[in-house]
């Protein structure tokens, strides 16, 4: 069985293409390029469920195109479309053998203080302006919005998932 904490979020089908079962991946973070499962993990309906692909390519730098196997038409392929997908941590290279190539990659990551209190998790990251923007659902539920600069970065673990920032005092009650 797998585990919602030995997983890491990475996107969401967000269609099907053709009549022979491909389907897009629009995706936070290309962790599946760069490890060594040969799956992914959909979240169908609250359960977990390996999906192994016969091949992928990328449409652009946010979309891949992928044709799992046993998935043979656009009738089976359109019941994943919408549906969260994850990768497995244990199949992601050593730290120091990869690094992030898109800011929209720390989605999922968990933000701390540098004291190591849990600001939040990253939901979304705006990367459309040269100010880097990231949006935070903090422990009690709350929307934190924090503009990311490298100055506030003081420690991070891609293997992990973290982040911890050094932040200018009074910008977290400015949310």
């Amino acid at each position: 069985m797998i585990c919602p904490e030995d997983v890491f979020y990475i996107g969401r089908i967000s269609k099907f293409r053709g009549i022979e079962g491909e389907i897009e991946l629009l995706f936070t973070d290309d962790a599946f390029d760069r490890g060594t499962a040969e799956y992914l993990i959909i979240d169908m309906d609250g359960i977990l469920v390996p999906f192994f692909w016969e091949e992928y390519r990328f449409k652009n730098d946010q979309t891949a195109i992928i044709k799992f196997e046993d998935i043979d038409s656009d009738f089976f392929a359109k019941r994943l479309v919408g549906h969260s997908v994850f990768y497995p941590k244990k199949c992601l290279p050593e730290e120091e053998n990869h690094s992030i190539r898109s800011w929209k990659a720390f989605t999922g990551f968990t933000v701390t203080d540098e004291k190591g209190i849990i600001l939040g998790i990253v939901e979304n990251v705006d990367d459309s302006s040269a100010n880097i923007i990231f949006y935070l659902r903090s422990p009690d539920g709350k929307e934190l919005i924090i503009p990311f600069h490298d100055d506030f970065l003081t420690d991070y673990s891609l293997n992990k998932r973290t982040i911890s920032l050094l932040l200018p005092d009074g910008l977290l009650d400015i949310n």
